[in-house]
């Protein structure tokens, strides 16, 4: 019995000391928030740069017929380098994200919840080490909408449940929507959302609203956009999409984060 108690008081301890050491370290966060938030679009900008010249040497190579075998193979080495660089920016940029979402484990009894939750539901996925949920967009939305499906709206109920049960009270919740790299084709479809940009902030807003109307504390609640930035895997070659890449992810993160 004594050992309890001890377990349980030195538990205390060190949280109280903990949460002191919060307040001095505040600054020093956001300080590392801005310079983060900067390298990221230093990161975003020489990403659209390699993708200008990936283009360009592919259109090279697929008008190279009448060109010498050797420069096609320069040209297929320099297309090959692009890429790596690419892939490799791109998932520099994806954990620089994550550290500004403040993606982090969840107390054990609400994470359990979660992974019931996404158990139970194909158009969900709970990554545990992160306190991510995470819908697949192609079940969740209609096709080139940002109107959730109402086949998806019991799922979104469901969560809402869980985020307003008093384990997950003292927790904000960031919705970030995601697309993949085909471009917005429908006339239709792009005079409500000109470009994947729009598209993944429309769908994360349509989920902010349903959430809203499941009485979760719109003061808990933000969105964000990431387009077609953020895959989770490669797209097709020449903008061909991945289906994996479609997907709108709920972070819950502490309160302020």
């Amino acid at each position: 019995m004594r050992t309890v108690k001890f377990s349980v008081v030195f538990f205390v301890c060190a949280y109280l000391v903990l949460i002191s050491g919060c307040g001095s370290e505040l600054k020093d966060c956001r300080l590392q928030n801005r310079t983060h938030q900067q390298t990221i679009s230093e990161l975003e900008a020489k990403v659209k740069t390699t993708e200008l010249g990936l283009d360009q040497c592919n259109r090279k190579l697929n008008t190279a017929d009448d060109t010498c075998n050797i420069e096609k193979d320069m040209l297929q080495q320099q297309i090959a380098a692009l890429e790596e660089d690419l892939t490799r920016r791109k998932s520099l940029i994806t954990r620089m994200q994550e550290q500004l979402l403040g993606a982090v484990p969840l107390p054990v009894e609400l994470s359990t919840m979660l992974e019931d939750f996404a158990k139970e539901n194909e158009m969900v996925t709970y990554d545990a080490s992160r306190g991510v949920v995470k819908f697949k967009s192609d079940l969740l939305f209609e096709v080139g909408s940002d109107k959730v499906a109402s086949t998806a709206a019991q799922a979104v109920k469901s969560l809402c449940s869980i985020l307003n049960s008093e384990r997950a009270k003292d927790f904000d919740i960031i919705i970030a929507g995601h697309t993949d790299d085909i471009p917005i084709g429908k006339p239709a479809t792009r005079a409500k959302h000109p470009t994947n940009w729009h598209l993944s902030a429309h769908r994360a807003i349509s989920v902010l609203n349903l959430m809203a109307g499941d009485k979760i504390d719109s003061r808990r609640m933000s969105v964000r956009g990431f387009g077609q930035y953020w895959p989770i895997e490669p797209n097709k070659p020449n903008k061909g999409g991945n289906p994996k890449n479609r997907r709108v992810e709920i972070y819950i993160v502490p309160r302020g984060t």
